[in-house]
């Protein structure tokens, strides 16, 4: 059986004396393993960093097999972050939490999309911390959990939404959830898709709240926590966002 698609490089683990496994994102088959023979080379090492785009050709006997990969770089992401700790800490949470989240071989073209624009967003250094959110807000719904952030589910207004169920996953508005704040999770006004940009603090709530529920029904059902990468961001975001006020 034989394959060739575009994705984008996951995670890499030495296997053997001079082999790399790599996980991969593609655009067709979903997230998918292979073996790169000599990917310990300095050359293939380049090749299959951390977000970088390949086009790659999967072949195995049979398609339930490991399979071996060749690849050709598309786009070097990753060199474009690798002197910037923050953007690499984004880099790093949005591939492992797709390499953990994100079904073996069944394919997620929202999602490849969304992972494109976060590094795009990367490489220019413009507005990668909310093309991360819309990441794991994508991330969560492909994977039939999407939060419902258009009308509030008590009321059905569309006005005033400030509040999010942690139960429902559905917004809430004021009126609605003042009784309850103590309960809800915060709602920052740019998911709400009105085009504004987030003010200071917005982006770490909306990852409060993508974290919760990812944690809640992704990851925790099956024995799992959220990727370390991703609590490694957070905090690095949090001292940006602190050091340079927004």
């Amino acid at each position: 059986m034989r394959w060739s698609d575009e994705a984008i490089v996951l995670a890499t683990r030495r296997h053997g004396e001079g082999a790399l496994l790599v996980h991969l994102l593609t655009l067709g088959h979903g997230r998918h393993a292979g073996l790169v023979r000599g990917g310990q080379r300095p050359k293939a090492r380049v090749a299959y960093q951390i977000g970088n785009r390949l086009l790659v050709t999967w072949s195995a006997r049979l398609a339930e097999h490991l399979g071996t990969v060749q690849a050709e770089l598309a786009h070097g992401y990753a060199a474009a972050v690798l002197a910037a700790p923050v953007r690499l800490a984004c880099l790093a949470a949005a591939a492992a939490l797709a390499d953990a989240a994100l079904p073996e071989r069944a394919p997620h073209p929202r999602v490849y999309a969304a992972l494109v624009a976060l590094l795009e967003a990367l490489a220019a250094d413009q507005g990668w911390a909310t093309a991360y959110v819309a990441l794991e807000m994508e991330l969560l719904a492909e994977l039939g959990f999407g939060l419902d952030l258009t009308r509030c589910a008590a009321t059905g207004e569309t006005e005033g939404l400030i509040y999010v169920s942690p139960n429902s996953g559905r917004a809430v508005s004021e009126a609605a959830g003042t009784p309850y704040r103590d309960r809800l999770l915060a709602l920052p006004p740019f998911l709400c898709g009105d085009g504004v940009a987030p003010a200071p603090g917005e982006v770490m709530d909306a990852l409060a709240l993508t974290g919760f529920f990812l944690a809640r029904r992704v990851v925790e059902p099956h024995g799992h926590i959220l990727p370390a990468a991703r609590a490694r961001f957070v905090e690095a975001l949090q001292q940006f966002v602190t050091i340079s006020g927004g």
